[in-house]
């Protein structure tokens, strides 16, 4: 199968790289460096999203916002201008059920199949092809493109038969991630403010009743007395528990504890975090403790 990928960042390098080893794959993305690592290996980089999707049987689109969404699909160069009629675009952004709904639709007016696909599990599992893809779409749309996403994902749930099913699964799951993120840099703080060495409470309780993925996966980073890499940044969180919020507002749902994580992700982002490690959250905690 023909793939394209659009968005070469932390979550689309490493699953473009796994499907490399299966499809020819066509690569864009607006950074060069990042396309060219995917060219060293074999993929086809071009210099625009139109460039990437034409001729593709499959184009999948990974990007951060909603704004990026719109660009890589519908901007100058976007998708749409190389799309052909019959070909299937999965969707892997989390952007919000409104944002890929009318994508969809959109993208459907042109002849095109939709799958709305958002991941979960981190560049950590992206590199190793065990994501979770959370699936709106047909049964027969999705079936289409599974030899594509069973190259990144351990498991593919079907969320639902809509193009925007995925995206409303990926919002309760960003709501637990935003409070884990949040209560896991409050817990290790906390630890060391009783005076406990806290990378041992983390090895201690981690395999117990508190456990989580964000603290198993975090913690240690929240505990590296250096900048550490940068596998999801401060300024997702801010985007991801913000759709939270306005979901839960639309619907109608009570939503404190995701309130509370997405204003301590704001106050990060406004003290020149948001381009930091989210584990990098801890500090928050830490800037508290030393300034009561």
């Amino acid at each position: 199968m023909k793939v394209a990928f659009v968005g070469a960042g932390a979550m689309g390098l490493p699953m473009a790289r796994l499907v490399l080893r299966r499809h020819p794959v066509t690569v864009f993305d607006p950074d060069s460096a990042r396309t060219a690592q995917l060219a060293a290996e074999g993929a086809r980089a071009v210099g625009s999203a139109a460039l990437a999707a034409r001729g593709a049987e499959a184009v999948v689109v990974m990007v951060a916002t909603p704004a990026q969404l719109e660009r890589a699909l519908f901007g100058d160069d976007g998708v749409h201008a190389g799309i052909a009629a019959g070909a299937t675009v999965i969707l892997m952004s989390s952007v919000g059920i409104d944002c890929v709904a009318e994508a969809g639709r959109r993208l459907e007016a042109l002849g095109a199949r939709v799958v709305d696909a958002p991941v979960t599990g981190g560049a950590v599992r992206a590199a190793t092809g065990e994501l979770t893809v959370l699936a709106g779409a047909a049964p027969g749309v999705l079936d289409r493109v599974r030899p594509v996403l069973d190259l990144v994902a351990s498991r593919i749930a079907h969320c639902g038969d809509r193009v925007g099913d995925g995206q409303a699964v990926k919002l309760v799951n960003q709501l637990l991630c935003s409070v884990h993120l949040a209560a896991a840099g409050e817990a290790l703080q906390f630890a060391r403010t009783l005076g406990l060495d806290p990378a041992q409470v983390l090895a201690t309780i981690e395999s117990g009743a508190a456990s989580s993925f964000m603290l198993s996966d975090r913690g240690p980073r929240m505990l590296d007395t250096g900048t550490p890499p940068v596998l999801s940044a401060i300024d997702i969180f801010v985007k991801d528990s913000s759709l939270v919020l306005a979901a839960a507002r639309e619907a109608g749902a009570v939503t404190p504890l995701t309130e509370q994580a997405a204003a301590l992700f704001s106050r990060a982002g406004r003290q020149g975090l948001g381009r930091n490690d989210d584990s990098s959250v801890i500090r928050m905690f830490q800037n508290a403790a030393q300034n009561p």
